[in-house]
């Protein structure tokens, strides 16, 4: 059964491309193209499903909002 996740992506001051799973707890990785940090997503993904089992947190993604101070 597949299921989906959300990815957050940002780009550091370094260039590298970095995605975190809000839904599973510690899930992020990185690289410097998006095709990379896409196949290196899936895996970390495929990696904490294996270890949190059915204890992941169970949330529903709202969005992202951009915030000026």
């Amino acid at each position: 059964m597949k299921r989906e996740f959300n990815a957050i992506i940002e780009q550091d001051s370094e260039g590298y491309f970095v995605a975190t799973v809000p839904e599973l707890r510690g899930c992020h990785t990185q690289a410097k193209s998006l095709d990379t940090l896409m196949r290196r997503v899936r895996e970390a993904i495929e990696l904490c499903l294996e270890v949190e089992g059915e204890e992941r947190r169970v949330g529903k993604f709202i969005g992202v909002q951009r915030v000026e101070v």
